[in-house]
């Protein structure tokens, strides 16, 4: 597997784990657990962000990544 097909399977899961804590902050009722939640989709967001990032530098260097 190449890293272009990597980065992106990992952009994938990164950017479905952050709908799983959006969605998780959504459903609890319990304060504190609503702000874990927040935060740690928050933190996601961020990571998602970067990787995107990352995943668009090296599409652009080598454009062969673009269909994987």
């Amino acid at each position: 597997m190449t890293i272009g097909k990597n980065l992106k399977m990992t952009l994938s899961d990164l950017k479905s784990v952050q709908a799983d804590l959006e969605s998780f902050a959504l459903e609890t009722e319990n304060p504190t657990a609503k702000d874990m939640f927040n935060q740690f989709a928050s933190q996601a967001k961020t990571m998602v962000e970067g990787l995107q990032s990352r995943v668009m530098e090296i599409e652009s260097q080598e454009p062969q990544y673009k269909n994987t």
